[in-house]
């Protein structure tokens, strides 16, 4: 078990010890070493939340024994979460001999750039797009580009750079070398990472059973996947998070698989790795992580972690609860499965115990009489916490067009993630039609009492949640007849 980290800058090792008294701590965020160091000041600081990508760099793991890159928020990065990874900052996409990279070049020749303070962000963003994509359409170009706020010159310039380079396949004077840099993250050591300085204990295990031990035996430590979260403690609050167990180097719950007719999505994988996954047979989760954050937040993200957070805007909640999906709980004495609709208990209350750790979100395959549609109300489209979110279930009798079974689960209206199960009620039996859904429309009124913020007013929240149901009608009608 090791006590330092390890991974690759520069083309060369690098090894943190965290016990040196005027070294980095855990809890250090990629950000902020890299802007310590004196060759890797074009990472820029912008919110520290994540939400305008002027600190983007590039992540490179070993996959298959190739490198997958992924671009990410490094002010939500710690750096224990770094070992056995490449990081690429946009000093290294200049070659040796000083020519440009691809997207950089670009980025001159369609004056994608004004003042170039979010430059290098968008940069390496567009160098994760260069790397996973040719010849990318204008909506994976768009998609790429939604984690990075530009104020001052305009994204269509950028948007040209982006289709005028990615046309490569990949290739750059990176692909050359990296070769070179596969040996180096399979010379790092695979153990597990306890670091203890006393002040903090981060610990990154490799086993499932590590982990439910050390929940055991620590019970209040904090769990993170890709801490999109519990980072912000840390730079916005500036907590001294002093126990942190890290699920993200477990194979065992990084994976998706099929079973007994459901699909299995381990609780620590990313948004982005599940995604391709889920398109086709469960297309209202995969719209509503279509707009959850950004590409960098979603290579880091995970459901396990959206569930555990138990907030009461979280995006994903009300699409499983539509998807009647369980969440299995994990300890050292065995495992238990709870439906969603049964694991939130109240404001960032959740059902697991404090030895327990959510390992795997189960999902049933849907009947073909059975409908699922989420939705999500922001101020902005793409990287904006929701006001009121929903995810609906329907099933119709397609004989006489009668609701047989629904589920109107909502987010943004409660203290957490709620069902108005009044209207539920109302409906079974009923036919879907207009005239029956503003009869129901004033029970959603009476069920929920949302609060006003900066989000919207309490009354709107109460239109918007009203004018979903009517949404979802409207795009349903008709599909319980017979054809």
């Amino acid at each position: 078990m090791k006590s330092a980290i390890s991974f690759v800058l520069d083309g060369h090792i690098v090894e943190l010890d965290f016990k040196r008294p005027a070294g980095a701590r855990p809890t250090t965020t990629l950000l902020n070493y890299l802007r310590g160091l004196p060759t890797h000041k074009g990472v820029k600081e912008g919110c520290a939340e994540g939400d305008c990508g002027a600190c983007t760099v590039v992540l490179g793991e070993l996959h298959n024994s190739k490198i997958r890159y992924d671009a990410v928020d490094s002010c939500l990065v710690f750096l224990p979460m770094l070992h056995g990874k490449q990081v690429i900052t946009v000093e290294n996409l200049k070659s040796t001999n000083g020519a440009l990279h691809p997207v950089q070049s670009a980025m001159v020749e369609t004056n994608g750039s004004q003042c170039g303070y979010c430059t290098p962000g968008i940069i390496m963003a567009l160098f994760a797009l260069y790397k996973n994509s040719d010849h990318p359409t204008r909506s994976a170009i768009d998609d790429a580009l939604t984690g990075n706020l530009c104020r001052c010159t305009g994204y269509k310039p950028i948007v040209e750079a982006a289709a005028h380079a990615c046309v490569r396949n990949g290739a750059d004077h990176l692909t050359e070398n990296e070769s070179h840099i596969v040996q180096l993250l399979q010379s790092i050591s695979n153990e597990s990472v306890s670091i203890n300085t006393g002040l903090q204990t981060y610990f990154r295990p490799t086993s499932l059973q590590e982990a439910l031990t050390f929940k055991r035996d620590h019970p209040n430590t904090i769990v993170i996947c890709g801490s999109t979260d519990v980072a912000l403690r840390v730079t916005k609050k500036h907590e001294l998070l002093k126990e942190i167990l890290d699920l993200s180097h477990i194979k065992d719950v990084r994976t998706m698989k099929e079973e007994d007719g459901s699909l299995c999505i381990g609780a620590a994988a990313s948004l982005s790795s599940i995604m391709p996954g889920i398109r086709n047979e469960f297309p209202a989760l995969f719209d509503m992580l279509s707009v959850f954050g950004s590409q960098q937040i979603r290579n880091l993200a995970t459901l396990g972690g959206n569930l555990g957070t138990a907030s009461p805007i979280g995006d994903t909640l009300p699409v499983l609860m539509a998807y009647n999906a369980r969440v299995v709980l994990e300890s050292v004495d065995g495992k238990r499965e709870v439906p969603v609709n049964d694991f939130i208990k109240g404001y960032r209350q959740t059902e697991r115990r404090t030895d327990e750790l959510i390992t795997e979100i189960v999902i049933p395959r849907l009947a073909d009489s059975v409908v699922v549609k989420s939705y999500k109300v922001s101020k902005r489209k793409d990287l904006d916490i929701a006001t009121v979110s929903s995810g609906f279930r329907l099933q119709l009798n397609r004989r006489n067009n009668v609701v047989e079974s629904i589920r109107l689960a909502y987010g943004g209206m409660a203290d957490r993630v709620k069902r108005a199960r009044t209207a539920e009620q109302f409906l079974i039996g009923k036919r879907w039609e207009r005239e029956t859904l503003e009869q129901t429309m004033p029970l959603i009124d009476q069920e929920f009492t949302p609060i006003s913020d900066a989000r919207g007013s309490a009354e709107f929240r109460s239109v918007a949640a009203r004018n979903l149901l009517l949404k979802f009608w409207a795009e349903t009608v008709g599909q319980g007849s017979v054809p």
